[in-house]
């Protein structure tokens, strides 16, 4: 596993512009909103879930909006989907609930997990993300983590996500 160093040493690669903020544990949008509004960008959510046909997906889209789960399949391409079981994660993203990252692709095999950035998020000058811990966050460019998901083998999906009105 690469990891956080392997994160920040390609970050430094590939020239990607970045800000780290150093906070304490948030393990949901709700928790991290005192610390958002001391952070620039836009903020995320993110839900890994498995489809009907038993693929995985890391969906990552902006922090406010309720994700329309019935109208997603559609939207991404898959069928049904619900929620990924956490063993799952740990042995695919090499990380826990609460610390779910599309950054965490570093140690993912390539084609073992889709990745979705919402079409918003992708063209956002500065999205926050945490590092595969939740105890800090990185804002970069949408382009940026399109860029590293990329160079780690991942081809990532830009979709128009449906929320719940």
């Amino acid at each position: 596993m690469r990891g956080e160093a392997g994160l920040y040493a390609d970050l430094a690669a590939l020239g990607i512009a970045h800000e780290v903020h150093e906070h304490r544990a948030v393990f949901t949008v709700e928790e991290s909103r005192g610390i958002k509004a001391d952070i620039p960008g836009a903020h995320t959510k993110n839900l890994f879930l498995k489809d009907a046909g038993g693929a995985f997906w890391l969906v990552t889209v902006p922090a406010e909006g309720r994700v329309d789960l019935k109208r997603l399949p559609g939207a991404i391409g898959c069928k049904r989907v619900s929620f990924g079981k956490r063993e799952d994660m740990q042995r695919l993203l090499g990380i826990a609930p609460g610390s779910v990252t599309p950054l965490a692709m570093i140690d993912a095999e390539p084609g073992s997990v889709t990745v979705v950035l919402e079409a918003g998020l992708a063209e956002a000058e500065r999205v926050n993300v945490h590092p595969l811990r939740n105890t800090a966050t990185v804002g970069l460019a949408g382009a940026d983590i399109l860029r590293l998901l990329r160079h780690w083998g991942h081809e990532p999906v830009v979709a128009e996500i449906p929320v719940v009105d």
